[in-house]
């Protein structure tokens, strides 16, 4: 890392940290680690957090193995070569979205049954946290996604609670644009790893992606709009509940005309 990269990322990561009480005393954190750039640099930002603010914090990073031909030896050289071996949990999720279920819009299934496996792993290690390297540009997309497709305002937390396993979901890297962080890993030399999945760039999540990138370009502020107005308990207004008067007469009176 840089001097200079506390003015430019780091800050805010360690703001999301402080805000959301993301990484607290004696915690084990399993780290979904794909091998694409967002969860490579959230395990080297995670790496550098426990060298400069949390000497106790322990990390382990998590390799959910869909069965695609993927090779993840440079993950594992990287992680050996910083002291936090690299779990592989072999599955067959891939084979399942695609073969056996054949979905047609697999992201959703995918996620949860991957979610499902790196849960049971963090159970295994001990781990009371599970970080995921979801970015600003995530926390746009899943808001249109739900938007467009559910028709609901709605996307995910930095911080969640599992109340079945116990096991509390962070994302440190919510305030960082995804620009930020293919910019940091290309100069950092992380040890990407190319996604074998067969539906990768054809899904809506991939649809809506491309539409955060298209309005963050025409609108460079939108990330901080965004986030301030979703902070904010009057960030949103919404018209409320519909008015059902019981007779007809309440109901002439809750009538508003197009003019009025």
């Amino acid at each position: 890392m840089r001097k200079s990269d506390n003015k430019w990322f780091l800050s805010k990561i360690k703001q999301a940290v402080r805000r959301y009480r993301l990484l607290e005393p004696g915690d084990r954190v399993a780290v979904g680690l794909s091998g694409g750039k967002d969860s490579v640099f959230l395990l080297h930002v995670l790496l550098f957090l426990r060298q400069t603010s949390y000497p106790d914090l322990k990390l382990f990073p998590v390799h959910v193995d869909l069965g695609w031909e993927e090779d993840i030896g440079p993950l594992e050289d990287y992680c050996r070569e910083h002291g936090v071996p690299l779990t592989r949990e072999k599955t067959a999720i891939g084979d399942i979205v695609f073969k056996v279920r054949e979905e047609p819009n697999p992201c959703a299934l995918c996620a949860h049954l991957r979610r499902g496996a790196l849960n049971n792993v963090a159970l295994a290690l001990g781990c009371t946290k599970v970080a995921l390297g979801h970015h600003a540009d995530d926390v746009l997309a899943t808001f249109f996604l739900n938007l467009i497709y559910t028709g609901c305002l709605d996307t995910f937390l930095p911080r969640t609670q599992l109340s079945r396993s116990g096991l509390t979901v962070i994302r440190p890297l919510v305030y960082i644009p995804e620009q930020t962080i293919r910019s940091v890993a290309a100069r950092e030399g992380l040890p990407v790893v190319k996604s074998g999945c067969p539906a990768a760039g054809r899904t809506k999540r991939a649809e809506m992606r491309d539409l955060v990138r298209e309005l963050t370009g025409r609108y460079p502020d939108l990330y901080r709009r965004f986030l301030t107005a979703w902070e904010s308990p009057r960030g949103f207004s919404t018209w409320g509940p519909l008015v059902r008067p019981a007779d007809g007469k309440k109901n002439r009176q809750n009538q508003v005309g197009e003019g009025e």
